[in-house]
């Protein structure tokens, strides 16, 4: 019964979640229809608007194809009607994202983390599909396979992440719980993993809270430009509104943009084109108010914002040490190392994930190309929190540090010479206390002594 009522919840967390995006795209589009195109307007095109847009948002490529009015009233060179849209508006998908990991949390707590990643995994999938075959623009289509695929698979990837996290640090009577004591007794190579997992989730924290204060600084300073691209659209109120919608539509891909350009490589907007802290060449690009923002210069001193991602890893390492010293007490520096080693690669992974997901294509000819190279990304960005990381993971312990491992050590100390004399020492047997420090402590080589600390 119980997991009758699991499967149910997580197929409904996972329908409200479709609801709500799906919502997200159609109320603007609703009333842009309604004010633009009056009552009497064609309302069978907005759902499939909507669905398009949906899809796009969870990363199907959308492909258009302009007939022959459209092509003269843009401007497009005739061999540019037909190009692909790549580029997607993440809001959506951290929208699926953020809401699939609640999902996946209160299965967890349930009991039944699996069942309901599940259920919830594949409630997701059906309203995809059912959202791919009753929405389809012969002008701006997605492939069936992606648009019906790719929004579960974000779905799972939420879901799934946080369901485990939660199932590992709560327990969940099962194989979590079986793999977590398998961890805890290969102690202290058992810990890299979960350490890992902490470090890298700082790391993040603090590089998108810095690309978000980067994208607010940005406004602040070229809000001019900004004003200017807007008045060259010569929209009218309710036109900017939906411009406006658009440019927070993609705020999370030009937070990963703010990222990538902290860490170095940058990225483009355009074939041949470049943004970067030293330099900035970006030609001909759409009048979107969101573009204002681009630097139109730089210089070799504006390397110094490298700083910030390796500010991230150092801080990361402190969090880190800081919680190794305070339940392990002394480490040794291999296991730190592989802990550095370790938050550096998986940071150059996820790094790379996002990279990929705001990269892509926003038009024909050279907007074939835009975003940040992945690769270029995970490595500058692996190397900075790997530099980060090892300065506060292997330095030289500190006089508190080793005063607190000692501490640590004399606790642990107490509570195993406490287990053995309740398994060993007879009930009427006359003991008194256990002192936790040897006389070899002292230096007359009577017994067990303290151990050293480097």
């Amino acid at each position: 019964m119980q997991r009758l009522l699991v499967v149910l919840l997580a197929a409904l967390d996972a329908a409200v979640t479709a609801a709500i995006g799906l919502a997200a795209v159609l109320a603007p589009l609703t009333l842009l229809w309604t004010l633009a195109f009056g009552i009497g307007a064609d309302w069978g095109a907005l759902w499939p608007a909507t669905a398009t847009v949906w899809q796009a948002g969870h990363g199907a490529a959308v492909n258009v194809a302009l007939d022959s009015d459209m092509v003269r009233a843009t401007g497009i060179a005739p061999d540019g009607a037909e190009f692909v849209v790549s580029l997607a508006p993440l809001s959506l998908l951290v929208i699926t994202l953020v809401s699939a990991a609640r999902s996946g949390r209160r299965a967890a707590r349930a009991g039944s983390w699996l069942t309901g990643v599940v259920a919830g995994t594949v409630a997701f999938a059906a309203v995809s599909a059912l959202v791919a075959a009753s929405g389809h623009i012969p002008a701006a289509s997605t492939s069936m396979l992606t648009a019906v695929v790719a929004p579960p698979l974000v779905y799972l990837v939420g879901a799934g992440a946080a369901a485990i996290t939660s199932a590992w640090q709560e327990g969940d009577g099962g194989l979590i719980d079986r793999l977590h004591d398998r961890w805890d007794a290969a102690e202290p190579w058992g810990l890299v993993i979960e350490y890992v997992v902490r470090g890298v989730a700082i790391v993040f924290v603090a590089l998108i809270g810095a690309g978000g204060l980067l994208l607010a600084l940005s406004t602040l300073l070229r809000g001019g430009e900004v004003v200017a691209l807007y008045e060259s659209l010569r929209v009218d109120p309710l036109g900017a509104l939906m411009v406006t919608l658009l440019n927070f539509a993609f705020l999370p891909t030009m937070i990963v943009w703010a990222i990538a350009w902290m860490a170095g490589p940058g990225f483009v907007v355009g074939v041949g084109s470049t943004v970067s802290p030293v330099g900035a060449n970006v030609g001909v690009i759409p009048g979107l108010p969101a573009f204002g923002l681009l630097p139109e210069s730089g210089s070799i001193w504006m390397l110094i914002v490298v700083l910030i991602p390796v500010a991230a890893g150092a801080f990361a390492g402190w969090i880190v040490r800081s919680r190794l010293v305070s339940s392990m007490g002394d480490i040794a520096l291999a296991p730190r190392f592989v802990i550095a080693v370790g938050t550096a690669i998986v940071t150059g992974g996820v790094a790379a994930l996002m990279a990929a997901l705001a990269s892509g294509s926003i038009g024909p000819g050279r907007l074939a190309q835009t975003g940040p190279d992945p690769w270029m990304l995970a490595l500058a960005l692996g190397a900075e929190v790997f530099v980060g990381a090892a300065i506060l993971l292997l330095a030289p312990r500190h006089r508190d540090e080793l005063a607190e491992a000692r501490r640590t050590w004399a606790e642990d100390e107490d509570l195993r010479l406490q287990s053995y004399a309740d398994r060993y020492v007879p009930e009427d047997a006359e003991t008194g206390p256990i002192d936790t420090v040897s006389d070899d402590s002292r230096g007359d080589g009577s017994g067990a002594s303290e151990p050293r600390f480097f």
